[in-house]
């Protein structure tokens, strides 16, 4: 395991939701928490209802905390995506795609192939295609959100064994 004393950050992100997006899920959360309640003000639905409105609050807020970082670890210089818990190295990888919407949506759709590494958002219309060079893993490529992800190609492809 690398310390992070040996680590440098090339690149980060969080798959963070927008403002609109948290009003629709404040929104939801006060509907919610409103059908549990019935207009009944018992303490005990009362405290269903708080319960309910937090835990779909908690579960928004869980889906927007997620990170995607490319790290370069080591002396070596050896580059990592890093995308929640997962890591790939980009030595294992031989091409890296930019997805505009479009292409993006294609890729999510029939397209996507069943063993495929998929780290998705839908509040993000965007993202990238890393495609991957290692005989011994049955995933063919990962398929991951980003806000940017033009910047995210470029802190990919800068790391040693990254193919264009």
């Amino acid at each position: 395991m690398v310390s992070d004393m040996e680590s440098r950050e090339r690149y980060a992100e969080r798959m963070r939701m927008p403002w609109a997006g948290w009003l629709a899920v404040f929104a939801s959360a006060a509907i919610a928490a409103g059908l549990t309640n019935f207009g009944d003000m018992r303490w005990w639905r009362v405290t269903m209802s708080a319960g309910v409105f937090v835990a779909v609050l908690a579960g928004a807020w869980w889906l927007s905390r997620l990170p995607v970082r490319v790290v370069e670890t080591g002396a070596g210089g050896e580059v990592w995506l890093h995308v929640d818990d997962a890591r790939l190295p980009m030595s294992a990888v031989s091409e890296i795609q930019v997805l505009d919407r479009v292409a993006y949506s294609d890729a999510l759709g029939v397209a996507l192939h069943p063993l495929a590494f998929v780290v998705q958002r839908p509040w993000i219309g965007r993202g990238v295609r890393v495609v991957l060079d290692d005989p011994d893993d049955p995933t063919p490529y990962w398929l991951v959100s980003s806000h940017a992800p033009e910047r995210l190609r470029e802190a990919l492809l800068s790391g040693a064994g990254a193919a264009a």
